[in-house]
């Protein structure tokens, strides 16, 4: 049996079989499919038996799992399997490499074990095959502040009902990925329950080859299921066997079969929850919703049987674009739903955004994050692992700009800068934390007029320099804009003169491009057989005529050009395609560039103060901040155009502070008091979270003491009554992300000496996990790590390995990887500890994974990986590490905070 084919016996077999069994099975597979097949089941029956008292006794229906900051100490004896800590590093990974071997995890002391199972199966892969390599592979805990839900399922084992239930509530906030957690818990649990496996293909929407591996499993062993688990079971089935060529079809076919399941089970509530997502969803495979307020109808009979019923996220979903305040109701109670999971925090903000009450959206992003904070932050989870957390934290910057909190957003703009990137989940040039949390820096330090700050980032690891042609040049575009509107014309200057040599520099490479692409198109346009029978012909005329030499050849070449021009005459389009093709990837960094430089210019014309030649630049230029335009047109004389693009720009952003201050500064210049005045009043009412330290608002003092306001002119904020029941947002978690402290750790290495990571205080070092001398694929992480030693060394970074050998074992992977050539210091783990310490560790499978870390001066972990195979890029952990330290070194400046 391969991994991806074997049996439902089998496969249930390997979530419980105790590791040591598995050599005998290992060996017995590799037998015919007599006596060995009954010995197989024997073995793993008993192993079942042990494994499900064991797991039954550890986890009582009274008693929630161990969460991870129980985990045991490194003094004390590693945590069993069942009882290790939850955490979801592990996100989703590409498929596994073909190249290299591993060793399957072997007993405590066994160095002498093979580097694969005799079905294949590689160190660090799973028994199951790819599906189960991905996701989460650390045991599941039962989590404060999740959804109540009734969905009763067949199971030998109540412990996996709860799980099973909590999966299911996850999977009503969109956090799949602790969803398929839970429900691999309750697998865990019962192996034989169908649910489990249901539960696992629905945590995987997004990702169709698992969902369909999982689905596969639950149909396997449906037969022990009851009716309507078999009718869930086979809907999702269908709905995936269908195909993706097919969506409107299965898409109806799967409505129709939930249905099928209320008209059978009108009680079952999650039904009917599930019948309106798939609804609303729907609308992807191109079926529009006939009736929002049927749709609504259906919601509502869910909230009649369960008023705080998770599904309130459905119904702001439905209701977010029409008209989103038909969803104020659920807004109030969405999050207190379910309080530990973020997104259902951050869900009413859309709705709030919607109405303009930037205010209430901005509360509900920040408990949104500051959950998520706590999650990441308590689980040790890399940020960007988790769905939909850049997206909120950067909607939330954005909504705190609208309110004037200019502080709090550069500080979570730059915490966003902060987190650590990884090439699958947060990249400069991705979605992720990165990308989202530099904009909205840029941003706020501009419309907010910071322009010392933007100096000092744009010079630090937050704002640095980058080989991103787009970004670069945006850096330079807000760095020379800093300068200027500072009045440093130098420092102006300065970014200028790097500015336009880059862009001919590009231009130049654009017409080379262009060039070359339209000669190689006129190349194979051209019949060189027919221009040599031409030229051949014409040097035959020429001859026949008595022509010299001279002559003769001129002859020749105008008959080839005139030929080749007749040639060329049907294939210009052709042509001149190829050349614009090959320039436009550089046509888009041609254009970000020019209109920099022009800002620049006109930046420039504006400090020599000519304010018309400023102004002609800056509207070429585009994507200049409109009211600072607005005031430039003054100052070029167009007082009356400037005051009305104001008011049009108020206008068409009601309810935010920033265009509403540059308007009442803009009359007030303009000796028209009295609109200024009105217009500070409106600004007043909606002023409570304004951030006074900010040029935009110190600039109205005038006005504000025109209006009898000294000091703090700000208005306090009166809740509005239809939000709900609101926690503390201290309760939640914290504003910023911050490093998990690293677990402590104490191991003998290849001498037999004890080595402790207290060595390691004050100093940063890098651990590799790596899975013995078997494991050919962590012999080329280290071999790949060994010859960068002395550049992490010069960086004041160390490194370390920890593996899963025995001291003997440890001698052997010296002598396979060349006893002077292993510069980096190897330590022992043969008993897991440490590996279980820090989550390195499949408690499902129970074996152990490969994993990277860095771990600063403090002992706190910067960045991590774990997965199924090793992380390679050596250079890119290099570079991150430094990235990452030096933000350190500004953590006392003004600038870093």
């Amino acid at each position: 049996m391969s991994n991806s084919q074997s049996g439902s016996a089998l496969a249930a077999g390997r979530w419980f079989v105790p590791c040591r069994s598995w050599p005998a099975l290992r060996g017995l597979a590799c037998l015919g499919s007599g006596v060995a097949f009954f010995l197989m089941v024997a073995l793993m029956l008993s192993g079942a038996v042990a494994a499900q008292d064991a797991a039954t006794a550890a986890a009582s229906d009274d008693a929630q799992a161990a969460k991870p900051d129980e985990a045991a100490k490194p003094d004390q004896p590693a945590a069993k399997p069942e009882e290790s800590a939850a955490k979801p590093e592990d996100a989703a990974k590409p498929e596994p490499a073909a190249e290299g071997t591993a060793k399957p995890e072997p007993a405590a002391g066994d160095s002498d074990s093979p580097e694969t199972a005799a079905d294949g199966t590689r160190a660090g892969h799973s028994y199951h095959g790819e599906a189960f390599n991905e996701g989460p592979r650390q045991r599941a805990y039962l989590m404060d502040g999740m959804p109540q839900i009734n969905f009763p399922i067949t199971t030998n084992a109540p412990e996996a009902a709860r799980f099973f239930e909590q999966g299911v509530g996850q999977l009503h906030g969109f956090w799949y990925f602790e969803a398929e957690r839970s429900f691999r818990q309750a697998a865990a649990l019962d192996p034989e329950c169908a649910m489990t496996y249901w539960g696992m293909a629905m945590a995987n929407t997004n990702n169709e080859k698992r969902a369909k591996s999982f689905i596969a499993e639950a149909v396997k062993r449906k037969g022990q299921a009851g009716e309507r688990e078999k009718m869930y079971i086979d809907a999702l089935d269908a709905y995936y066997r269908a195909g993706n060529d097919k969506k409107k079809e299965r898409a109806e076919a799967y409505v129709k079969a939930l249905e099928d399941i209320l008209l059978k089970f009108p009680e079952d509530n999650e039904a009917k929850a599930f019948l309106a997502l798939q609804i609303w969803m729907n609308r992807n495979a191109g079926i529009p919703i006939n009736s929002n307020l049927a749709l609504d109808a259906l919601l509502e009979q869910v909230f009649q049987v369960q008023p705080m019923h998770p599904a309130h996220h459905y119904r702001i979903h439905l209701w977010d674009y029409p008209r989103p305040e038909k969803a104020l109701a659920s807004s109030a109670v969405c999050g207190q739903t379910s309080p530990g999971i973020a997104h259902m925090w951050h869900m009413p903000g859309h709705i709030y955004s919607r109405l303009k009450r930037y205010d209430d959206a901005c509360w509900q992003q920040e408990a949104s994050a500051r959950v998520d904070h706590a999650h990441m932050m308590r689980d040790r989870v890399l940020p960007d692992q988790i769905h939909n957390f850049a997206h909120n934290n950067e909607w939330l910057i954005r909504n705190l700009n609208f309110v004037g909190r200019v502080g709090d957003a550069v500080d979570l703009a730059k915490n966003m800068t902060e987190l650590p990137r990884h090439p699958k989940y947060n990249m400069l040039s991705g979605r992720g934390s990165s990308n989202y949390g530099r904009q909205r820096l840029f941003e706020t330090l501009s419309r907010y007029e910071l322009w010392e700050q933007m100096i000092q980032l744009c010079h630090s690891p937050y704002l640095e320099p980058t080989d991103d042609p787009k970004e670069q040049v945006n850096r330079w575009r807000h760095l020379g804009r800093a300068y200027f509107r500072q009045g440093d014309l130098v420092g102006g200057q300065q970014v200028l003169a790097e500015l336009r040599p880059w862009l001919e520099e590009r231009r130049g490479q654009r017409e080379q491009a262009v060039a070359a692409a339209r000669d190689k198109a006129r190349t194979e346009s051209l019949d060189q057989a027919a221009l040599d029978k031409v030229a051949a012909e014409a040097r035959e005329k020429a001859q026949a005529e008595g022509l010299d030499e001279a002559r003769i050849e001129q002859a020749v070449t105008a008959a080839r050009e005139q030929a080749t021009e007749e040639q060329l005459k049907p294939h210009q389009k052709k042509i001149d395609k190829a050349g614009e093709d090959a320039g436009r990837p550089l046509d888009n960094d041609l254009r970000l560039a020019e209109r920099a430089v022009w800002e620049l210019e006109g930046l420039e014309k504006l400090a020599a103060g000519d304010a018309k030649a400023a102004l002609e630049l800056l509207n070429k230029a585009g994507g200049v901040e409109p009211m600072f335009l607005a005031l430039v047109q003054s100052q070029a004389g167009e007082l009356d155009e400037a005051l009305k693009a104001a008011e049009k720009q108020v206008k068409s952003h009601p309810k935010e502070v920033h265009p509403l201050a540059c308007q009442v500064d803009l009359l007030w210049r303009a000796g028209k008091q009295e609109q200024a005045q009105q217009a500070m009043g409106r600004l007043r009412e909606m002023s409570a979270s304004i951030d006074m330290n900010s040029p935009v608002f110190q600039r109205l003092e005038p006005v504000a003491a025109a209006l009898g306001c000294t000091g703090d002119w700000r208005i306090e904020q009166v809740v509005a009554a239809d939000t709900g029941q609101r926690p503390s947002l201290d309760d939640l978690g914290p504003f910023r992300w911050q490093p998990s402290a690293a677990p402590e750790w104490t191991l003998k290495d290849s001498r037999g000496e004890t080595v402790s990571s207290k060595q390691f205080a004050g100093r940063p070092v890098v651990v590799i996990f790596y899975l013995g001398f078997g494991c050919l694929h962590c012999v080329e992480q280290l071999h790949a790590f060994a010859p960068k030693m002395s550049e992490f060394e010069q960086q004041g970074i160390g490194l370390v390995g920890i593996g899963s050998d025995d001291l003997a074992g440890l001698q052997k992977s010296l002598e396979e990887y060349g006893r002077d050539k292993m510069p980096i210091p190897l330590m022992a783990d043969p008993e897991l500890h440490v590996f279980k310490q820090f989550r390195v560790f499949d408690d499902f499978e129970n074996q152990p994974l490969h994993a990277t870390f860095l771990i600063d001066g403090e002992g706190r972990i910067r960045w991590q990986d774990v997965s199924y195979e090793p992380f390679m890029d050596v250079d890119f952990v290099l570079k991150e590490s430094r990235r990452l330290l030096d933000q350190d070194k500004l953590a006392s400046s003004p600038a870093g905070g």
